[in-house]
Formats: C-alpha cells, structure tokens, sequence
C-alpha cells in the first residue's frame, strides 16, 4: 500500500507575528489599528495572511497585550514607562542610549536596535530585570534620525545598486533602485540620502546625490571625509557672488564713527603658514606708567550682516573645518583671507578690546568697541619665539625708559630678521611676555588644568603625500596670544554677564568632569605609576597637572593626555552660563576669532547691541543658534581627526618593511591598539593574528593574557610592530606584532 503525499499547505505562515504586531502598536501607541491597516504595513494582502493576523489580534486581546478600543480596532496596553536618548552604535551592532533620566548607560543589543542608527534619538525602554548584571534595554521609537546622508562605495546590477558605506556603524547596506543612481558607476564612491526604511524591507532604501571619485585617490577620500559629517566644500555661487560685490574699501565716514588707532605699534603672531589672520595685538606704555594692550579681532560683523545670504551659509557652518591639507573656510575669500585678515601693512575695521595693566598684570582699566587698526608687522611664532629666547642685550626694564609710543615707519617693509632687530617690537614682545607669564601663573593658581597636547603634522609634497611627521608644542610666544585671547574673551564675558538686569550673551562653559571618569582615569593611569587626589576641587586640578607635567616626554605621554582630556566634560557654546572648569574662569565666552567661528560672529554683535544701550536679545533664538554652533564644531573636529588618521595610514603605506616600537594604547576582546612612538600613527593588532597562544581579553588588568604561557600585553607595554595592512578607504591601519620591546 502506498502512502499518498501530504499535501503542502498553501498558507504561508507569517513568522514572529506576535512580536511584529506589538512592534507596530507600540510604535504608534496612541493610535489604533485595524487588521487591514496592519497587513498594509506587513505587506501582505491574501486571505489566509489576514485571517492569521485577525487571530492572533484577538489572542493578544484575551492575553491583556493589547485593548479593542473599537470594533476591530486594537491599540497597545502601555504598562511600560518609556524614556528618550541618544543611541551610540558599536560597530559590532550593538550599542548603548545615554540619556538624561540615567546615571548609567543603557546597553541594547543588536537584536533591540530595531532599525535605530548611530546618533539617532530614540524612545525606549529598560527591562526591570538586570541581565548580565547591567541595565538593558529595547528601542521602540526613532524620534529623529541624527543624519540621513552616508558615504560608500556602490556596487551596480542590473536593475537595483547597494552602497556599502564606509562607517563601521551602518550596519546595512543601503538599497538604491537603478533610476536613482545619479550616474554613478560600479565601484565609485558616492554621497547616498536614506529615502525610506520599510517595515517590511531588510535594508533602507536611497539615493545617489553625488559621486565622489574613486576610491582611494586623495581628493576622493577627502571630500568623502567632509560628505561623511554633511560638510560643504565648495560654496553656492550665489554667496561667492554676494561676497564678491562687498564694499570692502577703508572710508573716511566709517573710520569717523570709531576708535582711530592706526598710530599705535601693532603686529601679528601666527602660525607661518596661515593665511588668515584674526588678530592682532597692539602696545604701548601710558605716561602714568601703565602698558596699554589692544586685542584686535577682525570686524567681521561689520560685512557679515544678518539676513543675508553670506549670514545664512557662514551659520549654516558655523566654523571653518582644518584638514591636513587644506582649510575649509566659513567665510569666503574675499573676506577670510583679504578684507577681515589683519595683513600687515594694511588699515582694517577692527573689534578691539583695549586694557590698561600695570606690572603685576592686572587690569586697572577697560575698553570694548569698534575701531581701525594698522598692522605694523607680521610674525610667525617662530620668531616671536626668537626674540623671546634671545633677549640677553634686551631688558624688559628698557620697556619703561623707551616709553614705546612710535610706530615702526609706515614705508618700511621689514622681513623676519629686521623684525627681530627693531627694538620697539622687540620690546614689546618681552614685556607681553612677561605679563603673560604673570597672567599664566594666575590661572594655574586658581585651578585651570594645563592641557598642553602635542599636534601631529604632516610635510606634503606638492600632491599632498606625506613626505614627514613632526610635531607641533606650544612655547611661549604661542602662549603669549592665548593668554591675551584669553584676556580678551574673559572680560567680554564678564562685561557681559555682570550687567543688571541681565543679558543674553554666547558663553563657551566647560562643566565639572564626571566622578567616574575621573575613576576611570585613575585606574589606567595608576598602571603608569602616578596616582591622582580627587578630594577636593583644588587637589584635583594640583592632580591632574602635576599628571600633565609629569608624562611630558615619557613614552606614555600622548596616552595619559588623551585620556586625561576624555576624562573632562565637553565645551560648549550656550546662553546658560556655568563657567569654565578648564579654564578656571566664572564668565568665558568666545571673542577673538570671527573669521572661523559664527558663535564669535554673535558675540560681536550682542557686545555692540549692549554698547549701544540696547534691550536683551532674544535668549530662546540664541540658545537654538548655540547648540547648532556646538554640533557644527563637533562634527569638524570628526572630521579634522579623520582626515590626520587617513594622512597618517597613506604615511605608513611608504614604510611597511619597518619596525616601530610603539606603545599600546587600547586594549579589547578584538585586539590591541598600538600607537608608535616615533610618528603618534595608531593602528590595531588583531588578536587572531597573535598566534603563539589563545588570547583572552581581561577587563580589570586592561590586557590580553595567553591561556597556556600567561603572557600578557597589557596598555602602556611597549611592543615593536610591523605594517600588515593599509586601507585607505576604510581608514584601517593593522600591524603585525614582533613581540615586547624588551623581549
């Protein structure tokens, strides 16, 4: 007897619908829903996929998960306390909501993401259980998407593309329907917007905005940097046309209506490269003995007027961004490097702060407002430097009995040498110096905390290949213009913040670091042998820069600032002012460089606004002005990190048969991250390519430790390396690891 077939069922079952439908209610938990509307967003519309969804509507009804508000129509039963945050994606998918309503983070896995994307802000909610021994929890709703707009590389087919982005943290590939390719090719780089994600489809759907280039050329991979973090590098024709047709002229009426100081010594100190030149300083010492000091910042406000189409673009920037091999401006030529650059030789609108010091550097009197300026001279730090290291036949005592009032000819054109040569300037650098020394000592003694990080650079050639690495210090001649910047911006703030009733000012604040952070700090940098007190606000900050000091030239230095700056809160530009941890000051705002930041831009014009007697400006309108300031520069100093860290890879391709110590400077369950010494490149050594052993990750000792031979490559050892890999695409540098330097 023969065994008839079973006949296949031609009902398709609909797999996890329970979870789906209460998915898709609790989404939309204030709406209600019928079977229809739900097979719509399932994409189903046969008959037994409807009747599946009916009954399992009326299940979860008689389960008390969900309420028939109506006939046949279902709303979720909300027994849940939701909240808000924002997601920080792992590229391993997984990632954690930082929010307000917690201490801690929250950790979600990759199977509660629910299509949120990194940056996202989301609602979610937290298990009332711990699992593994730490809050967990599960998005619900994506409130709003933190970008739209992702880089990769497109692969073409026939009918459809994929781009596959570069951030390890889209962890979909992004669909793109073969009529909205935008002429892209297979394997080009390209700008991808995200149109839509539906339920129903694994991957978002999209659309080519721009090709880029192809992979792994050097303009490509930059502007696919600036794309990445939404940043233009180019402006619209229509602002360049604006800027272009500026009056730009210096006229008799307007100098009328300011402060003439054309006829007081006044120079610039800037890196020798730059081109823009926002500041300058001025000097001359008063017949009762005091030393008058002008900070001259640029008057950008006086071309960048509000409600025009220059305002809108240099807003919608709001700073310039510094790559390795160029600067993207906020303003346009014609302005960041001609009519607002204090060039030397040149009359220029100026926004000027003037004080009065004696010689213990405190301010006896003050002056803020308009004026014109005329640059003297143009130094690089290097020779302001010179001068200051090289002042044994000049005294600072010679500043008094000269009674420096005179101004360097006005048709003489000095080079480097004749600067350092003429006692005037000379004179007056020593004596800036001085009191910014004096002012120094000042801060540091009412606790701002001395974060003196080394800057790596880079020589080009005339390709922008990176023929060298060296490193950039800050010595006294560039402390000398923070300190007086610092001046500068301090008393704006104050003048400011101190009037009655009280104003709506631009404050950069800095708040106290996060006690845990700072734990955190302690028990790595104890692994280095140096301890931290954090009893107090004073020990604290004694701590931290004793920290600082101390590491200055040793292997682990560029380490322990790193962390030493993660473990501090981030500065920000706000109305609500808190002052400035780092700083140590009560009132701080940012004055002096209206060429690359807008939040500059507004505190000229809110100082001029109150000079003027005016009212308080509107504090809702500048707050949302604030935080989109704070995002911008968030999002530039990425995207600055990046381009370095490409720089330094397409360095290391040129150098793959060396070795490099280096020192490690992150330890994970993955690998191991080792920056070298000699050139701060920082690349990984993944543990599966360590094959004398099997490595686990032991979190309380920062290490890796052999099963078998109880080696251990713990942070701060010092290791030689090997290049094994370089992407310049993907940003990855590996090594290959030799073994302990002292093996």
């Amino acid at each position: 007897m023969t065994r008839k077939k079973k006949r296949k069922s031609s009902r398709n079952k609909i797999s996890n619908l329970t979870n789906t439908i209460l998915s898709i209610l609790k989404k939309e938990r204030n709406k209600s829903f019928n079977y229809k509307q739900i097979a719509a967003k399932l994409g189903v519309n046969d008959t037994s996929s409807r009747n599946q969804i009916i009954k399992k509507l009326h299940q979860l009804k008689a389960k008390g998960d969900i309420e028939e508000v109506e006939r046949g129509k279902f709303k979720a039963i909300v027994t849940t306390d939701y909240h808000t945050g924002i997601l920080d994606l792992s590229h391993k998918g997984s990632g954690y909501i930082i929010s307000d309503e917690f201490e801690e983070d929250i950790y979600i896995a990759s199977n509660n993401i629910n299509r949120a994307l990194d940056g996202d802000e989301v609602e979610f909610y937290v298990y009332k259980r711990l699992k593994r021994g730490r809050r967990e929890g599960e998005i619900t709703k994506i409130l709003k998407r933190a970008k739209n707009d992702y880089v990769g590389v497109i692969q073409v087919h026939d009918n459809y593309a994929f781009v596959i982005p570069d951030s390890t943290k889209m962890y979909k590939d992004i669909f793109v329907p073969i009529n909205k390719v935008n002429k892209a090719e297979e394997g080009d780089k390209v700008l991808v917007s995200l149109d839509e994600w539906p339920e129903t489809q694994d991957s978002p759907s999209g659309r080519v905005l721009k090709v880029l280039g192809k992979p792994g050329e050097h303009n490509t991979e930059i502007h696919s940097i600036l794309a990445e973090y939404g940043l233009p590098y180019e402006f619209p024709y229509e602002v360049e046309d604006y800027a272009n047709k500026l009056d730009t002229s210096i006229t008799k009426e307007e100098i009328a209506k300011r402060r003439d100081m054309r006829e007081v010594l006044t120079f610039t100190i800037d890196p020798k490269d730059a081109k823009d030149f926002d500041d300058a300083l001025s000097f001359q010492t008063l017949e009762n003995g005091l030393y008058e000091i002008g900070i001259h910042i640029a008057d950008v406000s006086h071309y960048v007027k509000p409600n025009t189409v220059l305002d809108e673009e240099a807003y919608e920037r709001a700073t310039s961004v510094y790559l390795v091999d160029r600067v993207v401006p906020m303003l346009p030529e014609i302005l960041s490097n001609n009519a607002c650059s204090l060039r030397p030789h040149e009359e220029k609108y100026t926004f000027s702060a003037v004080f009065q010091l004696n010689d213990k550097a405190e301010v006896i009197n003050q002056w803020f407002g308009r004026t014109v300026t005329y640059s003297d001279a143009r130094f690089a730090y290097e020779e302001a430097q010179a001068i200051i290291e090289n002042n044994s036949n000049i005294t600072t005592s010679e500043v008094e009995r000269s009674q420096i009032n005179s101004t360097i000819p006005k048709d003489v054109s000095l080079t480097g040498k004749e600067y350092q040569t003429d006692k005037n300037i000379a004179l007056a650098v020593l004596k800036l110096d001085e009191l910014a020394k004096i002012m120094r000592r000042k801060r540091m003694s009412s606790g701002a905390i001395s974060f003196d990080k080394v800057e790596v650079k880079f020589n080009l050639d005339k390709d922008n290949n990176p023929t060298g690495v060296y490193f950039k210090t800050s010595k006294d001649a560039n402390k000398l213009i923070e300190e007086f910047m610092l001046l500068a911006n301090r008393k704006v703030a104050e003048y400011v913040g101190k009037q009655k009733p009280p104003k709506t000012f631009i404050y950069r604040v800095h708040d106290e670091p996060d006690d845990s952070k700072l734990a955190a700090l302690q028990n790595i940098v104890a692994r280095f042998g140096y301890k931290l007190n954090f009893k107090d606000k004073k020990s604290t900050t004694a701590s931290l820069n004793n920290l600082l000091r101390d590491v200055v030239g040793k292997k682990e230095q560029n380490l322990v600032d790193t962390l030493a700056i993660r473990s501090m809160s981030k500065a920000e530009y706000t109305t609500h002012n808190i002052g400035h941890y780092g700083l140590a000051f009560d009132y701080y705002s940012h004055f002096t460089s209206p060429i690359r930041r807008y939040p500059d831009v507004m505190a000229h014009r809110l100082l001029q606004h109150y000079l003027d007697g005016e009212k308080s400006a509107n504090e809702e309108v500048y707050e949302d002005k604030c935080v989109h300031s704070s995002n911008m520069e968030y999002l530039a100093t990425k995207a600055e990190r990046d381009s370095i860290k490409y720089m330094q890879i397409k360095f290391m391709q040129d150098h793959k048969d060396e070795e490099f110590v280096g020192v490690i400077s992150g330890v994970t369950d993955w690998g191991i991250y080792v920056e070298i010494i000699d050139n701060k490149c920082e690349g990984m050594v993944r543990v599966r390519d360590i094959t004398d052993d099997h490595y686990d990750f032991d979190e309380t000792e920062f290490a890796l430790i052999g099963r078998n031979t109880k080696n251990m490559y713990q942070l701060g050892d010092e290791v030689v390396v090997k290049v094994k890999n370089t992407d310049l695409v993907k940003k990855h540098l590996d090594f290959n690891l030799l073994g302990k330097l002292d093996e």
